[in-house]
């Protein structure tokens, strides 16, 4: 029962990114840095792979934990800083 309860504690969805796509330039840094998890499309700006669409354009994915430092590498490599990430737990914003 304990390995249970801690495979699902591995597995809830912790940490949110959020993507400021209308002022993504493009520059495919995150793409590079975190292929699984961003692609860039065919107007020439990133996309979160697999999101959910906002209506301001912004996009936004929930990660489990262990995708968390990947996402933070490619959020530190954005240098329009379009690329947030929060702590759903806590509300802190850490990028």
């Amino acid at each position: 029962m304990a390995e249970e309860t801690q495979t699902v504690q591995e597995t809830i969805k912790k940490y949110k990114i959020e993507h400021d796509r209308p002022n993504c330039i493009g520059c495919a840094a995150c793409a590079a840095v975190a292929p699984d998890f961003w692609t860039m499309h065919e107007d020439g700006k990133s996309d979160i792979v697999g999101c959910k669409k906002r209506d301001d354009e912004w996009e936004e994915l929930d990660i489990e934990e262990k995708n968390y430092q990947l996402n933070k590498e490619a959020a530190d490599s954005c240098p329009v800083n379009v690329i947030h990430i929060t702590n759903k737990e806590t509300g802190e914003k850490i990028i």
